[in-house]
């Protein structure tokens, strides 16, 4: 952001800033830079091998997945990220998306944008008040969506692989054996957990989707590859499921690109994975990352080390 270039260079730091780099252009640009502050775009192993001096990634976000980790490990460059900062951006988008797919928002504005009044069609909607909410994954955001759910009076359950009774009993939800509870009891489920190819790639498949309820909502601000597409879109047309997207498989690598899947565009509400990107959330991921690389001059360790193998070496 503007604001952690700002502050970067009070601190003395030479900074570049180009948002318009993407994976393939990186490996040209990486050059004799020290530090590499990304947003999503992707860190390839070509990336790192391409770098002469760089010592220290930063993720301005929390997940890291479009960073290779192995490969920075490798070469003894640390891997950090901002967790937390976004948190109450994306679950507002989450909130946000499960209102719009319930009163279809998107498509009566467009309605109406071309001159068609249709309030017969749109005047149809449940309501999310006293409907239960399915929740997967309970990290800062998971947590975050509860939250409103709440004031929205809405049901809760939730599940994750690190959920005890206890747990779900002091967060005031119910606490679901596995992904397929939710699917089954849910009226809507959102999605937050991590993605890893071994745990998380498709967990919402084609038994998944075929064990939610007709009609209910599915809302995606976690990762794309969380969900298998082919068997959503079949859903969607089948079972007649309301679904937002701010996350997808195979997204575009710039800010600015086409999107290829119109068709899932035009059966679902989609945004351009802007979950994170609010004034507020921006603003703290800046002063993160700011204070991760001062602490890096000042220490030559930085904060919020995520490459395993370099933790250690960060703590000792």
């Amino acid at each position: 952001t503007l604001a952690s270039v700002r502050l970067a260079r009070e601190m003395g730091c030479q900074v570049v800033s180009n948002p318009e780099l993407n994976a393939e252009t990186l490996v040209d640009a990486i050059s004799d830079f020290e530090v590499l502050v990304v947003r999503s775009t992707k860190v390839s192993a070509a990336v790192i091998a391409a770098s002469k001096a760089l010592s220290l990634i930063i993720r301005a976000g929390a997940g890291v997945n479009t960073i290779d980790l192995d490969a920075a490990s490798q070469r003894g460059i640390h891997v950090t990220n901002c967790p937390g900062k976004n948190t109450e951006a994306v679950a507002e988008l989450a909130i946000g998306l499960m209102i719009a797919a319930d009163r279809r928002i998107p498509h009566a504005g467009a309605d109406l944008a071309k001159g068609a009044w249709k309030k017969g069609e749109y005047g149809k909607a449940c309501g999310l008040k006293g409907r239960t909410l399915g929740v997967i994954g309970l990290g800062n955001i998971g947590q975050a969506v509860i939250d409103r759910a709440k004031g929205l009076e809405m049901e809760v359950i939730a599940w994750s692989r690190s959920l005890t009774p206890e747990a779900a009993k002091a967060m005031g939800v119910a606490r679901a054996e596995s992904p397929l509870e939710i699917a089954a009891k849910a009226d809507v489920v959102s999605l937050h957990v991590a993605y890893s190819k071994s745990t998380t790639h498709h967990l919402i498949n084609a038994e998944f989707l075929a064990s939610m309820k007709k009609g209910a909502i599915l809302i995606n601000t976690a990762r794309g590859e969380v969900v298998d597409t082919a068997a959503l879109k079949d859903a969607i047309r089948e079972k007649g499921l309301r679904v937002g997207l701010d996350v997808f498989e195979n997204e575009p690598k710039g800010s600015t690109d086409v999107f290829a899947d119109q068709e899932l565009a035009e059966i679902a509400i989609c945004t351009p994975h802007i979950g994170a990107s609010t004034d507020q959330a921006s603003e703290a991921i800046a002063d993160e990352t700011v204070r991760i690389v001062q602490t890096f001059i000042d220490t030559g360790m930085p904060a919020n080390v995520v490459n395993v193998r370099l933790q250690a070496a960060t703590t000792h």
